[in-house]
């Protein structure tokens, strides 16, 4: 059976859980990751151990074992923006197509304060899930990078 657990700057992981759930993003993303350190600064933001308005991070284990996690950063805005932000959500790849990635989204929505948004590749497969769960393309983002 299916366990979410739910960690936040009040209910933190241990250290080795966080390096296992940055040790599974890293590898899980896959060609939609980030390296391993901006993972980490993602969940160090989340769990608020940075200067910065919070988070959380939900982690799906079958067995003990990790087969999905997401994490959601507070933005610190309202209305213009959504409240939360949808950084990383993989689920283990071998595990695909069971529905862990729904109700990791589901345990999201459900835990946020406020909206969501997400940021996902046309061509991601999980794009269809994000639209069966309401969530809709407003704009297109376009990006400085300085």
């Amino acid at each position: 059976m299916l366990e979410i657990k739910t960690y936040t700057f009040e209910k933190k992981p241990s250290a080795s859980e966080k390096e296992a759930v940055v040790n599974f993003l890293f590898k899980s993303l896959e060609e939609y990751g980030d390296p391993k350190e901006d993972i980490l600064k993602c969940m160090n933001y989340a769990l608020k151990e940075t200067e910065s308005f919070g988070g959380f991070i939900c982690v799906a284990f079958l067995e003990e074992k990790i087969v999905g996690a997401a994490i959601i950063n507070k933005t610190g805005m309202k209305d213009y923006i959504p409240e939360n932000i949808l950084v990383y959500i993989a689920t283990d790849s071998e595990k695909r197509g069971q529905g862990i990635g729904r109700q990791l989204m589901e345990k999201a929505i459900e835990t946020a304060e406020g909206n969501i948004a997400l940021h996902v590749e046309p061509n991601n497969p999980a794009k269809k899930l994000y639209e069966k769960l309401g969530f809709t393309n407003k704009y297109l983002e376009m990006r400085l990078v300085k």
